[in-house]
């Protein structure tokens, strides 16, 4: 059979993590001109002849976001109308993800919105990360692959864990219990959990602390760190409970407004995320946060699912 030829581009959000990619697939990264006019408006133009080719448009819609996802969108519009035979957006911070049910009166669900927008401009398949809410998947009528980033950050934790050290995987809500028990069993950790109380947008109170992290070394696991006031008021509660050091690990490493300032003034030792989203010049600087690489997890789904190979072996 013929090898269908391909195209990787890349849009201005990440290109650092766009070229990691390409390097660990021996591609070079495709020709493209993402622009801006005076008012603002979004210009793109394909540098590459992609027509009857498979194009996939590597874009993080992270700050600032909408600007992102109206690159990422435009782009994806460019290649329809230029004949590209599959166009799979990958998309390694999926933005919008948390608006994903109406949470009050009146509300939008604004990850619907963004996934209908995706089918739209001419998407046939998007490739995330730890989507913020599994559900959003069947928000697309289009395959959809959500990968998660448990193996680098596991790697990363098994280099740090001592075999006299008591490890407990932490929830920061009931709502990421399946996350911190699918980390747990692979490193043979407990499972604890904050019953958390959230008062408004951004704003959480940590409650109490369901199973024993007394003397153990305890990881608040999330999918993002944004502001870090979660992640903060759970180490707190961690530490009050008798933890004996407090690390924390997400995916997607937002970290806007006081998040680096709440980090450094907090009893957490290391805060460890991923490139899904570049770091500002803040959190670069900052001693406590480290950020670990998912080009080579992001390069073998992208060649798996070009070459009709399984990706179901990258999941756990």
């Amino acid at each position: 059979m013929r090898i269908r030829d391909w195209v990787i581009l890349s849009g201005n959000a990440n290109r650092p993590l766009a070229e990691r990619i390409c390097k660990k697939l021996g591609k070079p990264l495709g020709q493209s001109d993402v622009k801006r006019f005076s008012d603002g408006e979004v210009f793109v133009e394909i540098k590459e002849n992609v027509r009857g080719r498979d194009a996939y448009v590597i874009q993080s819609t992270c700050r600032p976001a909408n600007d992102t996802l109206m690159e990422l969108l435009i782009m994806i519009d460019a290649l329809k109308r230029a004949s590209a035979k599959e166009i799979t957006a990958v998309v390694p911070y999926y933005g919008y993800g948390r608006q994903d049910r109406k949470v009050a009166p009146r509300t939008p669900i604004s990850a619907k919105l963004v996934a209908d927008l995706f089918v739209a401009a001419g998407a046939t398949r998007v490739v995330s990360m730890d989507l913020h809410a599994g559900q959003i998947q069947g928000f697309f009528d289009i395959p959809f692959d959500n990968l998660f980033a448990a193996p680098v950050i596991l790697d990363y934790l098994r280099s740090e864990a001592s075999a006299d050290e008591d490890w407990v995987f932490v929830s920061p809500d009931a709502g990421g219990v399946e996350r911190a028990r699918a980390y747990a069993k692979h490193i043979h950790a407990s499972v604890a959990m904050i019953d958390k109380r959230r008062t408004g947008p951004n704003v959480a109170k940590a409650m109490n602390v369901v199973g024993e992290v007394d003397g153990k070394v305890a990881i608040i696991l999330d999918d993002m760190i944004d502001t870090a006031g979660t992640l903060t008021e759970a180490a707190n509660a961690v530490i009050e409970r008798g933890a004996k050091k407090v690390f924390a690990a997400a995916t997607h490493g937002v970290l806007s407004g006081p998040a680096i300032d709440r980090i450094m003034k907090s009893k957490i030792e290391r805060v460890i995320v991923t490139d899904t989203i570049p770091l500002s010049e803040e959190a670069q600087k900052c001693s406590k946060v480290v950020q670990l690489s998912v080009a080579d997890l992001l390069a073998e789904a992208m060649y798996r699912i070009h070459n009709y190979d399984s990706v179901s072996s990258l999941f756990i």
